[in-house]
Protein backbone atom coordinates (compact mmCIF):
# COMPACT_ATOMS: atom_id res chain seq x y z
CA UNK A 1 0.00 0.00 0.00
CA UNK A 2 2.82 2.38 0.87
CA UNK A 3 4.49 1.71 -2.52
CA UNK A 4 1.19 2.36 -4.27
CA UNK A 5 0.82 5.70 -2.46
CA UNK A 6 4.35 6.70 -3.48
CA UNK A 7 3.63 5.75 -7.10
CA UNK A 8 0.38 7.72 -7.10
CA UNK A 9 2.12 10.73 -5.53
CA UNK A 10 4.90 10.60 -8.14
CA UNK A 11 2.36 10.40 -10.95
CA UNK A 12 0.40 13.29 -9.49
CA UNK A 13 3.58 15.34 -9.21
CA UNK A 14 4.45 14.62 -12.87
CA UNK A 15 0.96 15.64 -13.98
CA UNK A 16 1.17 18.79 -11.88
CA UNK A 17 4.31 19.87 -13.70
CA UNK A 18 2.86 19.37 -17.19
CA UNK A 19 1.01 22.71 -17.39
CA UNK A 20 4.18 24.55 -16.31
CA UNK A 21 6.20 22.78 -19.01
CA UNK A 22 3.54 23.53 -21.61
CA UNK A 23 3.61 27.20 -20.67
CA UNK A 24 7.40 27.55 -20.70
CA UNK A 25 8.34 30.49 -22.92
CA UNK A 26 9.37 29.60 -26.45
CA UNK A 27 12.79 31.05 -27.25
CA UNK A 28 14.49 31.74 -30.57
CA UNK A 29 18.29 31.83 -30.26
CA UNK A 30 20.19 33.68 -32.98
CA UNK A 31 23.97 33.62 -33.44
CA UNK A 32 25.61 36.91 -34.44
CA UNK A 33 29.11 37.33 -35.87
CA UNK A 34 29.89 40.32 -33.64
CA UNK A 35 28.61 42.00 -30.53
CA UNK A 36 26.57 45.07 -31.51
CA UNK A 37 27.76 48.53 -30.57
CA UNK A 38 25.43 50.78 -28.56
CA UNK A 39 21.72 50.00 -28.69
CA UNK A 40 20.72 53.55 -29.53
CA UNK A 41 19.56 53.80 -33.16
CA UNK A 42 20.70 57.41 -33.45
CA UNK A 43 24.27 56.56 -32.40
CA UNK A 44 24.66 52.99 -33.67
CA UNK A 45 26.48 51.86 -36.82
CA UNK A 46 26.94 48.06 -36.75
CA UNK A 47 25.27 45.54 -39.05
CA UNK A 48 24.49 43.19 -36.16
CA UNK A 49 23.01 46.09 -34.22
CA UNK A 50 20.53 46.60 -37.05
CA UNK A 51 19.54 42.93 -36.75
CA UNK A 52 18.76 43.41 -33.05
CA UNK A 53 16.87 46.63 -33.75
CA UNK A 54 14.59 44.72 -36.15
CA UNK A 55 13.05 43.01 -33.12
CA UNK A 56 13.33 45.95 -30.76
CA UNK A 57 12.39 49.11 -32.65
CA UNK A 58 9.69 49.76 -35.21
CA UNK A 59 10.48 52.25 -37.99
CA UNK A 60 8.34 54.67 -39.91
CA UNK A 61 8.77 52.55 -43.05
CA UNK A 62 10.20 49.19 -44.01
CA UNK A 63 11.20 47.41 -47.22
CA UNK A 64 10.04 44.08 -48.61
CA UNK A 65 12.20 41.43 -50.33
CA UNK A 66 11.72 43.21 -53.68
CA UNK A 67 13.05 46.43 -52.04
CA UNK A 68 9.73 48.24 -52.27
CA UNK A 69 8.74 50.61 -49.47
CA UNK A 70 6.05 49.21 -47.19
CA UNK A 71 4.20 50.72 -44.21
CA UNK A 72 5.24 50.19 -40.62
CA UNK A 73 4.53 53.02 -38.17
CA UNK A 74 3.58 55.24 -41.11
CA UNK A 75 0.64 53.95 -43.12
CA UNK A 76 0.61 56.55 -45.92
CA UNK A 77 3.03 59.17 -47.23
CA UNK A 78 3.18 61.77 -49.97
CA UNK A 79 5.34 64.67 -51.15
CA UNK A 80 4.03 68.08 -52.07
CA UNK A 81 4.33 69.02 -55.80
CA UNK A 82 7.49 71.04 -55.13
CA UNK A 83 9.09 68.12 -53.24
CA UNK A 84 9.66 70.25 -50.14
CA UNK A 85 7.01 68.81 -47.81
CA UNK A 86 6.66 65.15 -46.83
CA UNK A 87 3.39 64.31 -45.07
CA UNK A 88 2.97 60.96 -43.33
CA UNK A 89 -0.11 59.41 -41.75
CA UNK A 90 0.77 57.37 -38.66
CA UNK A 91 -0.71 54.34 -36.95
CA UNK A 92 -3.08 55.12 -34.09
CA UNK A 93 -2.69 51.72 -32.39
CA UNK A 94 1.04 51.62 -31.69
CA UNK A 95 2.58 51.85 -28.21
CA UNK A 96 6.03 52.16 -26.73
CA UNK A 97 7.31 49.51 -24.36
CA UNK A 98 6.71 51.85 -21.41
CA UNK A 99 2.99 51.87 -22.26
CA UNK A 100 2.96 55.40 -23.69
CA UNK A 101 1.20 55.85 -27.05
CA UNK A 102 3.17 56.35 -30.24
CA UNK A 103 2.01 59.50 -32.01
CA UNK A 104 3.22 62.32 -34.24
CA UNK A 105 4.64 64.30 -31.32
CA UNK A 106 6.76 61.29 -30.33
CA UNK A 107 7.95 60.89 -33.92
CA UNK A 108 8.83 64.59 -34.02
CA UNK A 109 10.87 64.24 -30.82
CA UNK A 110 12.79 61.30 -32.28
CA UNK A 111 13.56 62.95 -35.61
CA UNK A 112 14.70 66.17 -33.93
CA UNK A 113 16.99 64.16 -31.63
CA UNK A 114 18.47 62.34 -34.64
CA UNK A 115 18.98 65.66 -36.44
CA UNK A 116 20.51 67.68 -33.60
CA UNK A 117 22.20 65.42 -31.04
CA UNK A 118 25.96 66.17 -31.21
CA UNK A 119 27.03 62.54 -31.62
CA UNK A 120 24.12 61.42 -33.79
CA UNK A 121 25.18 59.37 -36.82
CA UNK A 122 21.87 60.12 -38.49
CA UNK A 123 22.54 63.84 -39.04
CA UNK A 124 23.78 63.53 -42.61
CA UNK A 125 20.93 61.09 -43.42
CA UNK A 126 18.38 63.74 -42.38
CA UNK A 127 20.34 66.80 -43.52
CA UNK A 128 17.58 67.90 -45.91
CA UNK A 129 14.99 68.21 -43.12
CA UNK A 130 14.55 71.80 -42.00
CA UNK A 131 11.79 71.27 -39.45
CA UNK A 132 9.28 68.68 -38.23
CA UNK A 133 5.65 69.38 -37.39
CA UNK A 134 2.94 67.34 -35.66
CA UNK A 135 -0.38 69.04 -36.50
CA UNK A 136 -2.34 66.16 -34.92
CA UNK A 137 -1.69 62.80 -33.31
CA UNK A 138 -1.57 60.83 -36.56
CA UNK A 139 -0.07 63.40 -38.95
CA UNK A 140 3.68 64.01 -39.27
CA UNK A 141 4.98 66.74 -41.56
CA UNK A 142 8.63 67.11 -42.60
CA UNK A 143 9.54 70.47 -44.11
CA UNK A 144 12.61 70.14 -46.33
CA UNK A 145 15.33 72.64 -47.15
CA UNK A 146 15.68 71.09 -50.60
CA UNK A 147 14.20 68.15 -52.51
CA UNK A 148 15.57 64.84 -51.24
CA UNK A 149 15.28 61.65 -53.30
CA UNK A 150 16.89 59.65 -50.48
CA UNK A 151 14.67 60.58 -47.56
CA UNK A 152 12.09 57.77 -47.66
CA UNK A 153 14.88 55.20 -47.88
CA UNK A 154 16.55 56.74 -44.81
CA UNK A 155 13.32 56.32 -42.85
CA UNK A 156 13.35 52.55 -43.47
CA UNK A 157 16.35 52.20 -41.18
CA UNK A 158 17.81 53.73 -38.00
CA UNK A 159 16.84 57.31 -38.90
CA UNK A 160 13.20 56.17 -38.87
CA UNK A 161 13.35 54.14 -35.64
CA UNK A 162 11.31 55.38 -32.71
CA UNK A 163 12.32 55.54 -29.04
CA UNK A 164 9.95 56.30 -26.16
CA UNK A 165 10.28 60.06 -25.49
CA UNK A 166 10.28 59.56 -21.71
CA UNK A 167 13.34 57.31 -22.01
CA UNK A 168 15.49 59.89 -23.79
CA UNK A 169 16.61 61.58 -20.58
CA UNK A 170 18.51 58.50 -19.41
CA UNK A 171 21.11 56.16 -20.88
CA UNK A 172 19.19 55.01 -23.92
CA UNK A 173 21.75 52.39 -25.00
CA UNK A 174 21.76 50.71 -21.57
CA UNK A 175 18.02 50.05 -21.68
CA UNK A 176 16.42 51.01 -25.00
CA UNK A 177 12.67 51.58 -24.88
CA UNK A 178 11.20 51.31 -28.36
CA UNK A 179 7.87 50.32 -29.90
CA UNK A 180 8.87 47.10 -31.67
CA UNK A 181 7.45 43.58 -31.28
CA UNK A 182 9.98 42.68 -28.57
CA UNK A 183 11.15 44.66 -25.55
CA UNK A 184 14.56 44.80 -23.93
CA UNK A 185 15.32 42.46 -21.00
CA UNK A 186 19.10 42.38 -20.55
CA UNK A 187 22.47 42.65 -22.20
CA UNK A 188 25.67 40.88 -21.22
CA UNK A 189 28.48 42.53 -23.20
CA UNK A 190 30.17 40.24 -25.76
CA UNK A 191 27.76 37.44 -24.87
CA UNK A 192 24.02 37.96 -25.28
CA UNK A 193 21.10 40.35 -25.71
CA UNK A 194 17.70 39.12 -24.50
CA UNK A 195 14.32 40.46 -25.66
CA UNK A 196 10.83 39.37 -24.67
CA UNK A 197 7.57 39.64 -26.56
CA UNK A 198 5.70 42.92 -26.26
CA UNK A 199 2.15 41.66 -26.05
CA UNK A 200 0.65 45.09 -26.69
CA UNK A 201 2.41 45.50 -30.04
CA UNK A 202 0.02 46.40 -32.85
CA UNK A 203 1.08 43.31 -34.82
CA UNK A 204 1.78 40.92 -31.92
CA UNK A 205 -0.13 38.02 -33.49
CA UNK A 206 2.55 37.70 -36.19
CA UNK A 207 5.34 37.00 -33.68
CA UNK A 208 5.44 33.40 -32.53
CA UNK A 209 8.30 33.36 -30.02
CA UNK A 210 8.09 34.62 -26.44
CA UNK A 211 11.80 35.39 -26.20
CA UNK A 212 14.62 36.23 -28.57
CA UNK A 213 18.22 35.67 -27.48
CA UNK A 214 20.98 37.11 -29.67
CA UNK A 215 24.37 35.47 -28.98
CA UNK A 216 27.64 37.11 -30.07
CA UNK A 217 29.94 34.32 -31.34
CA UNK A 218 32.71 35.75 -33.57
CA UNK A 219 34.31 32.37 -34.40
CA UNK A 220 32.42 31.00 -37.42
CA UNK A 221 33.33 27.39 -36.57
CA UNK A 222 32.06 27.71 -33.01
CA UNK A 223 28.91 29.48 -34.20
CA UNK A 224 28.09 26.65 -36.60
CA UNK A 225 28.88 24.01 -33.96
CA UNK A 226 26.38 25.71 -31.63
CA UNK A 227 23.75 25.56 -34.37
CA UNK A 228 24.40 21.89 -35.05
CA UNK A 229 24.19 21.03 -31.34
CA UNK A 230 20.87 22.85 -30.97
CA UNK A 231 22.28 25.64 -28.78
CA UNK A 232 21.28 28.06 -31.56
CA UNK A 233 18.22 28.05 -33.82
CA UNK A 234 19.74 30.17 -36.57
CA UNK A 235 22.82 32.19 -37.40
CA UNK A 236 23.71 35.03 -39.71
CA UNK A 237 26.77 35.06 -41.98
CA UNK A 238 27.54 31.39 -42.31
CA UNK A 239 31.16 31.26 -43.52
CA UNK A 240 31.42 30.43 -47.26
CA UNK A 241 33.82 27.61 -46.37
CA UNK A 242 31.01 25.99 -44.34
CA UNK A 243 28.20 26.38 -46.88
CA UNK A 244 28.52 22.96 -48.57
CA UNK A 245 28.81 21.19 -45.24
CA UNK A 246 25.73 22.95 -43.84
CA UNK A 247 23.75 22.29 -47.02
CA UNK A 248 24.50 18.58 -46.64
CA UNK A 249 23.34 18.47 -43.01
CA UNK A 250 19.71 17.25 -42.81
CA UNK A 251 19.24 18.97 -39.45
CA UNK A 252 19.92 22.37 -41.07
CA UNK A 253 18.79 24.50 -43.97
CA UNK A 254 20.66 27.34 -45.68
CA UNK A 255 19.30 30.53 -47.28
CA UNK A 256 21.37 33.10 -49.14
CA UNK A 257 21.18 36.33 -51.11
CA UNK A 258 23.76 38.90 -52.32
CA UNK A 259 23.45 41.98 -50.16
CA UNK A 260 23.23 45.62 -51.19
CA UNK A 261 26.57 46.79 -49.86
CA UNK A 262 30.32 46.43 -50.15
CA UNK A 263 33.36 45.21 -48.27
CA UNK A 264 36.60 47.12 -48.54
CA UNK A 265 39.43 49.05 -46.91
CA UNK A 266 38.78 52.50 -45.44
CA UNK A 267 41.94 54.63 -45.42
CA UNK A 268 42.71 57.40 -42.97
CA UNK A 269 43.61 60.35 -45.22
CA UNK A 270 43.00 63.28 -42.88
CA UNK A 271 41.93 62.22 -39.38
CA UNK A 272 44.71 63.13 -36.97
CA UNK A 273 48.30 61.96 -36.60
CA UNK A 274 47.60 58.41 -37.81
CA UNK A 275 46.84 59.77 -41.29
CA UNK A 276 50.31 61.25 -41.65
CA UNK A 277 51.94 58.31 -43.39
CA UNK A 278 52.43 57.48 -47.10
CA UNK A 279 49.21 55.52 -47.65
CA UNK A 280 47.18 58.31 -46.06
CA UNK A 281 48.95 61.21 -47.73
CA UNK A 282 49.75 60.05 -51.28
CA UNK A 283 47.10 58.74 -53.64
CA UNK A 284 49.79 56.99 -55.69
CA UNK A 285 50.52 54.70 -52.74
CA UNK A 286 46.80 53.93 -52.41
CA UNK A 287 46.63 53.24 -56.15
CA UNK A 288 49.60 50.90 -55.79
CA UNK A 289 47.87 49.05 -52.95
CA UNK A 290 44.70 48.64 -55.01
CA UNK A 291 46.68 47.34 -58.00
CA UNK A 292 48.51 44.83 -55.81
CA UNK A 293 45.20 43.11 -54.95
CA UNK A 294 43.73 40.39 -57.15
CA UNK A 295 40.09 40.64 -56.16
CA UNK A 296 39.07 37.47 -58.02
CA UNK A 297 41.76 35.39 -56.34
CA UNK A 298 40.82 36.95 -52.99
CA UNK A 299 37.26 35.69 -53.43
CA UNK A 300 38.42 32.22 -54.47
CA UNK A 301 40.93 31.77 -51.66
CA UNK A 302 38.93 33.21 -48.75
CA UNK A 303 35.31 32.82 -49.85
CA UNK A 304 35.20 29.73 -52.09
CA UNK A 305 34.45 32.06 -55.01
CA UNK A 306 31.01 32.82 -53.54
CA UNK A 307 31.54 36.58 -53.16
CA UNK A 308 31.55 38.80 -56.25
CA UNK A 309 34.68 40.98 -56.69
CA UNK A 310 33.89 44.70 -56.92
CA UNK A 311 35.58 48.10 -57.05
CA UNK A 312 32.58 50.40 -56.52
CA UNK A 313 30.20 51.15 -53.65
CA UNK A 314 27.21 49.72 -55.55
CA UNK A 315 26.57 45.98 -55.74
CA UNK A 316 27.13 44.19 -59.08
CA UNK A 317 24.16 44.61 -61.40
CA UNK A 318 23.07 47.83 -59.70
CA UNK A 319 21.87 50.56 -62.06
CA UNK A 320 24.36 53.01 -60.54
CA UNK A 321 27.48 50.95 -61.27
CA UNK A 322 29.79 52.97 -63.55
CA UNK A 323 30.59 50.83 -66.61
CA UNK A 324 33.56 53.08 -67.41
CA UNK A 325 35.31 51.89 -64.24
CA UNK A 326 35.76 48.13 -64.73
CA UNK A 327 37.28 45.84 -62.13
CA UNK A 328 41.05 46.49 -62.22
CA UNK A 329 43.37 43.62 -63.05
CA UNK A 330 46.22 42.96 -60.64
CA UNK A 331 49.37 44.73 -61.85
CA UNK A 332 52.34 44.42 -59.48
CA UNK A 333 54.73 46.05 -61.97
CA UNK A 334 52.57 49.16 -62.21
CA UNK A 335 52.11 49.18 -58.42
CA UNK A 336 55.90 49.22 -57.92
CA UNK A 337 56.22 51.99 -60.52
CA UNK A 338 53.68 54.11 -58.61
CA UNK A 339 55.64 53.66 -55.38
CA UNK A 340 58.82 54.66 -57.18
CA UNK A 341 57.07 57.72 -58.62
CA UNK A 342 56.11 58.62 -55.03
CA UNK A 343 59.79 58.37 -54.07
CA UNK A 344 59.36 55.11 -52.19
CA UNK A 345 60.66 51.60 -52.63
CA UNK A 346 58.83 50.10 -49.65
CA UNK A 347 55.93 51.19 -47.47
CA UNK A 348 54.74 49.93 -44.09
CA UNK A 349 51.13 50.41 -43.01
CA UNK A 350 48.83 49.01 -40.32
CA UNK A 351 45.54 47.31 -41.26
CA UNK A 352 42.74 46.96 -38.73
CA UNK A 353 40.74 43.70 -38.99
CA UNK A 354 38.01 42.22 -36.82
CA UNK A 355 39.09 39.34 -34.57
CA UNK A 356 37.28 36.52 -36.35
CA UNK A 357 38.83 33.71 -38.42
CA UNK A 358 37.47 34.92 -41.77
CA UNK A 359 38.75 38.48 -41.38
CA UNK A 360 42.07 37.16 -40.11
CA UNK A 361 42.50 35.04 -43.24
CA UNK A 362 41.40 37.93 -45.44
CA UNK A 363 44.01 40.17 -43.82
CA UNK A 364 46.72 37.58 -44.39
CA UNK A 365 45.87 37.21 -48.09
CA UNK A 366 45.88 41.00 -48.55
CA UNK A 367 49.19 41.13 -46.69
CA UNK A 368 50.78 38.53 -49.00
CA UNK A 369 49.54 40.25 -52.16
CA UNK A 370 50.65 43.73 -51.09
CA UNK A 371 54.07 42.43 -50.02
CA UNK A 372 54.91 41.57 -53.63
CA UNK A 373 54.46 45.22 -54.57
CA UNK A 374 56.62 46.52 -51.70
CA UNK A 375 53.80 47.32 -49.28
CA UNK A 376 54.27 45.77 -45.84
CA UNK A 377 50.88 45.42 -44.14
CA UNK A 378 50.97 44.98 -40.37
CA UNK A 379 47.75 43.35 -39.18
CA UNK A 380 46.03 44.55 -36.02
CA UNK A 381 43.03 42.46 -34.89
CA UNK A 382 40.49 43.58 -32.33
CA UNK A 383 36.87 43.22 -31.28
CA UNK A 384 34.52 44.91 -33.74
CA UNK A 385 33.05 47.60 -31.49
CA UNK A 386 36.59 48.64 -30.50
CA UNK A 387 37.57 48.77 -34.17
CA UNK A 388 34.68 51.13 -34.90
CA UNK A 389 35.46 53.32 -31.90
CA UNK A 390 39.10 53.69 -32.90
CA UNK A 391 38.09 54.45 -36.49
CA UNK A 392 35.81 57.25 -35.40
CA UNK A 393 38.57 58.69 -33.22
CA UNK A 394 41.13 58.56 -36.04
CA UNK A 395 43.23 55.91 -34.30
CA UNK A 396 43.83 53.88 -37.46
CA UNK A 397 45.77 53.93 -40.72
CA UNK A 398 43.64 51.47 -42.69
CA UNK A 399 40.59 49.45 -41.65
CA UNK A 400 39.14 46.38 -43.32
CA UNK A 401 35.46 47.10 -43.00
CA UNK A 402 32.24 46.93 -44.96
CA UNK A 403 28.72 48.23 -45.29
CA UNK A 404 25.58 46.13 -45.58
CA UNK A 405 24.05 48.52 -48.11
CA UNK A 406 20.91 50.55 -48.59
CA UNK A 407 18.17 50.58 -51.22
CA UNK A 408 19.06 54.11 -52.33
CA UNK A 409 22.58 54.63 -53.80
CA UNK A 410 23.15 57.64 -51.56
CA UNK A 411 23.19 55.33 -48.54
CA UNK A 412 26.29 53.54 -49.83
CA UNK A 413 28.44 56.55 -50.60
CA UNK A 414 27.46 60.00 -49.29
CA UNK A 415 28.13 59.59 -45.57
CA UNK A 416 31.48 57.83 -46.16
CA UNK A 417 33.22 60.28 -48.53
CA UNK A 418 31.65 63.72 -48.16
CA UNK A 419 33.43 66.23 -45.91
CA UNK A 420 30.67 66.27 -43.28
CA UNK A 421 29.60 62.65 -43.69
CA UNK A 422 28.87 61.11 -40.29
CA UNK A 423 30.73 57.90 -41.15
CA UNK A 424 33.66 59.46 -43.01
CA UNK A 425 36.17 58.10 -40.50
CA UNK A 426 39.22 58.92 -42.64
CA UNK A 427 38.04 62.55 -42.98
CA UNK A 428 38.54 62.50 -46.74
CA UNK A 429 37.52 65.84 -48.25
CA UNK A 430 37.02 66.93 -51.85
CA UNK A 431 34.81 69.91 -52.66
CA UNK A 432 33.82 68.55 -56.08
CA UNK A 433 32.79 65.19 -54.62
CA UNK A 434 30.74 67.04 -51.99
CA UNK A 435 29.03 69.09 -54.69
CA UNK A 436 28.22 66.11 -56.92
CA UNK A 437 26.90 63.88 -54.14
CA UNK A 438 24.88 66.70 -52.55
CA UNK A 439 23.34 67.42 -55.96
CA UNK A 440 22.54 63.73 -56.50
CA UNK A 441 20.36 63.82 -53.39
CA UNK A 442 18.12 66.45 -54.98
CA UNK A 443 17.64 64.68 -58.34
CA UNK A 444 14.77 62.21 -58.68
CA UNK A 445 15.29 61.07 -62.28
CA UNK A 446 17.62 58.00 -62.14
CA UNK A 447 19.64 58.74 -65.30
CA UNK A 448 20.33 62.30 -64.15
CA UNK A 449 21.30 61.10 -60.67
CA UNK A 450 23.63 58.55 -62.21
CA UNK A 451 25.58 61.28 -64.02
CA UNK A 452 26.48 62.78 -60.63
CA UNK A 453 27.49 59.42 -59.16
CA UNK A 454 29.54 58.56 -62.25
CA UNK A 455 31.42 61.88 -62.04
CA UNK A 456 32.03 61.50 -58.30
CA UNK A 457 33.26 57.95 -58.76
CA UNK A 458 35.85 59.00 -61.34
CA UNK A 459 37.40 61.26 -58.70
CA UNK A 460 37.09 58.66 -55.95
CA UNK A 461 38.63 55.92 -58.10
CA UNK A 462 41.63 58.20 -58.64
CA UNK A 463 42.03 59.35 -55.04
CA UNK A 464 40.94 56.06 -53.39
CA UNK A 465 39.97 57.08 -49.85
CA UNK A 466 38.20 53.74 -49.83
CA UNK A 467 39.33 50.62 -51.73
CA UNK A 468 36.37 48.37 -52.55
CA UNK A 469 37.06 44.62 -52.65
CA UNK A 470 33.96 42.43 -52.89
CA UNK A 471 30.21 42.14 -52.49
CA UNK A 472 29.15 39.81 -49.71
CA UNK A 473 26.55 37.13 -50.30
CA UNK A 474 24.80 36.74 -46.95
CA UNK A 475 24.29 33.12 -45.92
CA UNK A 476 21.87 32.23 -43.14
CA UNK A 477 21.77 28.77 -41.56
CA UNK A 478 18.75 27.58 -39.60
CA UNK A 479 17.66 24.46 -37.76
CA UNK A 480 15.37 22.53 -40.09
CA UNK A 481 12.42 22.96 -37.70
CA UNK A 482 12.44 26.76 -37.97
CA UNK A 483 9.83 27.89 -40.48
CA UNK A 484 8.70 31.20 -41.96
CA UNK A 485 12.09 32.86 -42.53
CA UNK A 486 11.93 35.29 -45.46
CA UNK A 487 15.32 36.44 -46.72
CA UNK A 488 15.80 40.07 -47.69
CA UNK A 489 18.69 41.75 -49.59
CA UNK A 490 19.35 44.06 -46.63
CA UNK A 491 20.55 41.02 -44.65
CA UNK A 492 18.20 41.66 -41.74
CA UNK A 493 16.37 38.98 -39.75
CA UNK A 494 12.70 39.90 -39.65
CA UNK A 495 11.00 37.98 -36.86
CA UNK A 496 7.41 38.17 -38.08
CA UNK A 497 6.13 34.77 -39.18
CA UNK A 498 8.99 32.76 -37.65
CA UNK A 499 7.94 29.64 -35.78
CA UNK A 500 9.22 26.24 -34.70
CA UNK A 501 7.50 23.24 -36.26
Amino acid sequence: MKLLKVAISAAALALATLPALAQAPSTLRIGLQEDPDMLDPHKARTFVGRIVFMGLCDKLLDIDPSLKLVPQLATEWSFSPDGLTLTMKLRSDAKFHDGEPFNAEAAKTNLERAMTMPDSLRKSELASVGSVEAPDATTLVLKLKRPDATLLAQLTDRAGMMLAPKSLGGDVAAKPVCSGPYKFVERVQNDRIVLEKFKEHWNAAQYGFDRIVYRAIPDTTVRLANLRSGELDMLERLAPTDVKSAQGDKSLKVASMPNLGYQGITINTNNGEASKQPVGQDKRVRQALSLSIDRKVLSQVVFEGLYAPMNQPFNPGNFYVNADLPLPERDVTKAKALLKEAGLSKVSVELFVTNNPVDAQLGQVLQAMAQEAGIDIQIRATEFASQLRDQQQGKFQMSRIGWSGRIDPDGNIHQFVTSKGNQNDGKYSNAEVDKLLDEARTVYEPAERKKRYDAAQKILQDELPLIYLYNQTVFFALRSNIEGFVINPDGMIRLAGLKRS
